[in-house]
């Protein structure tokens, strides 16, 4: 690349470092170079001096100076097993030529990390069904919650996806186990939140100087004082939002030890060990005054524990 361009930063991309943002699509460019184009001034974002530890948001403008060689598709891809292929194409739940929903299974990590080679981005082109394009990423799940994830067909259902969410022009709803029984059985949690620094990762922790985090719940059956099967709305965006609200007032989801540790097990229940979220339904207004809505059953774990504990519905 011989002359200055500006990137937007994709859905796909929402919340990436932007060391990781380069790795990506500039695999050339190494680490040492990046932090002296970072020093000088010469990589920005929106215009602002920022750090290789810069997390990014959707929509953001990226000023990459001349690098050398042109980037490769920002995308990973490697092939797709024939397993893994029928698995996807049997977890689409909605298709149309702009839109695919699928029923992410529990335990598939949306985009890859460190040591994570499997994921769910490197096998999208298991679901071109015909398409000259490779569906895309709008919007991401945590690797052990289950449940409705959208794709974009093409480049310009990307973009009307991506500005959907950005207007909150959809509503999501969840279904969750929590230990315990939240009090009210209605309300809304109003938590900020904050990563927290150092070893800990991706994890979330209220914090009064943090970003604005609101999900709205209703308690849909309870056990007793032990358990309650909740929904849950999130009113915004945040990284482990609702495990991190869950757990905040008390009734931490049951099988989260980051957020809940031990808090968040029953002994004797034979599903407890796996994260019980699931994304149940999104509802989206289409730009062409359309409207999508995708619901997607529970896993076997969380179906399981709704039978142990006879919860209606």
């Amino acid at each position: 690349m011989s002359r200055v361009v500006t990137i937007d930063v994709e859905a796909s991309e929402a919340d990436l470092r932007l060391d990781r943002w380069f790795k990506r699509r500039f695999p050339q460019l190494s680490h040492g170079r990046l932090e002296k184009l970072l020093r000088t001034g010469q990589v920005r974002v929106d215009g602002r001096r920022v750090q290789s530890s810069t997390r990014l948001e959707p929509g953001q403008k990226v000023r990459v100076p001349p690098i050398g060689e042109a980037p490769p598709p920002a995308a990973p891809r490697s092939s797709v097993s024939e397993r893994d292929a029928r698995s996807l194409q049997q977890a689409v739940l909605y298709k149309d030529d702009d839109v695919l929903a699928i029923n992410k299974p529990p335990g598939l990590a949306v985009q890859g990390g460190t040591g994570l080679a499997r994921h769910l981005d490197a096998m999208l082109d298991a679901l071109r069904f015909g398409s000259p394009e490779r569906p895309r990423l709008v919007h991401r799940l945590d690797r052990d919650t289950s449940g409705v994830l959208l794709l974009a067909r093409h480049v310009r259902a990307a973009a009307e996806l991506a500005e959907a969410f950005r207007r909150k022009d959809c509503r999501k709803v969840y279904w969750a186990v929590v230990v315990g029984v939240p009090k009210p059985a209605a309300g809304r949690i109003e938590l900020a939140l904050s990563k927290l620094p150092g070893r800990a990762g991706e994890r979330m922790a209220p914090d009064e100087e943090g970003k604005d985090a609101v999900t709205e719940y209703r308690i849909l059956d309870h056990a007793g004082r032990q358990v309650a099967w909740l929904e849950l709305q999130p009113l915004t965006g945040r990284t482990h939002q609702l495990r991190a609200h869950c757990a905040a007032i008390g009734t931490p989801i049951l099988g989260d030890r980051k957020y809940g540790g031990t808090a968040a097990f029953l002994p004797g229940q034979p599903a407890a060990a796996r994260l019980h979220l699931h994304a149940r339904s999104i509802a989206l207004r289409r730009s062409d005054g359309g409207r999508i809505e995708v619901a997607a059953p529970p896993p076997p774990h969380l179906a399981a524990t709704f039978a142990f504990f006879s919860f209606a519905g």
